[in-house]
């Protein structure tokens, strides 16, 4: 690679390759990774661990004065008053690994007084490095990232995460599901949510929604997306979202449109708008929802395509 990185992510890049060296020779014979179950659907695995242990050895070595926090260790390293703060994902994805689904990738940002400022993430599967330092751009190896730019919902390609965890909303979700898939070209699952953001930085979707997120999935593929000119935020649009556990992301033209579609689903939704959105939720299915729901918005759309960036 020709670029001229800065030394953070250099250092980030050797951490990232040496935790992908690590899956990739696990992934040979899955049948042997032990795995242990963190809670109900969530699972953890002895590369999880292993990984998660190379990258933080890495990183401390060169910069043994940074905080960590980490998926699998949490603050448990590093220094705890920095205000430097590597943020780990050593594998994510790790139910797609254990199934031998190869989407799934290693995740390093480092927070600098709250702020994440560099930002790689690493696909083993496919040797595909992305990374991002704050005001220098996101790049594909060494191709420079830039958002798709696609305008109009209808044509956009979405990706997502699905509810798995005791105690989430599976209505609420079914419903934003359905309100999404009706406007847009397509909705995608594919179970990594870094890889997910960095997919919308690439241009190879529109956009990027879920709930439920740790800042461990979601730093480095943020600063991926707003680098390659993309938006990041929670689902009412507010940009301080890491610790909110909701997030979407896109091309600045989708991002607005699916705010106005999203925004009512967020925790931070109006008292109005979550009644109105249990209301329809219990309506009956036969509702001629199609005829009086589309009839209200269909003139919207094209409203928000044309709203200015």
């Amino acid at each position: 690679m020709s670029l001229n990185l800065h030394p953070m992510v250099n250092v980030a890049v050797k951490a990232a390759r040496a935790a992908g060296s690590i899956i990739n020779r696990a992934a040979l014979d899955i049948e042997s990774v032990r795995i242990s179950q963190k809670k109900a659907n969530d699972f953890v695995t002895e590369v999880d661990h292993a990984a998660e242990q190379a990258i933080i050895e890495t990183l401390l070595t060169a910069y043994p004065g940074h905080g960590i926090l980490a998926e699998e260790s949490g603050r448990e390293h590093g220094a705890k008053d920095s205000e430097f703060v590597w943020i780990i994902d050593p594998l994510d994805g790790t139910t797609n690994f254990i199934h031998g689904l190869p989407v799934y990738c290693v995740s390093i940002a480092l927070a600098v007084k709250g702020k994440i400022e560099q930002a790689v993430v690493y696909d083993p599967t496919r040797n595909d490095l992305f990374t991002a330092t704050k005001g220098r751009g996101a790049y594909l190896n060494d191709r420079r990232l830039r958002v798709s730019k696609r305008i109009h919902l209808k044509d956009a390609l979405l990706s997502t995460g699905f509810p798995f965890r005791p105690g989430d909303n599976f209505a609420n979700y079914l419903t934003m599901m359905g309100d999404v898939m009706k406007r847009t070209a397509g909705l995608r699952r594919p179970g990594a949510a870094a890889l997910d953001l960095a997919y919308v930085a690439a241009g190879y979707t529109e956009g990027f929604f879920e709930t439920g997120l740790q800042p461990w999935d979601v730093a480095a593929g943020s600063l991926l997306v707003t680098e390659a000119g993309g938006l990041v935020g929670n689902f009412t649009g507010e940009a301080d979202f890491l610790d909110q556990q909701e997030c979407l992301a896109g091309n600045p033209r989708i991002y607005g449109q699916l705010i106005s579609i999203l925004g009512k689903y967020s925790k931070f939704a109006s008292a109005g708008e979550k009644a109105a959105l249990r209301q329809a939720r219990h309506a009956p299915i036969n509702d001629p929802e199609g005829e009086g729901a589309d009839e209200e918005e269909a003139p919207q759309e094209p409203e928000a395509d044309s709203a200015p960036l």
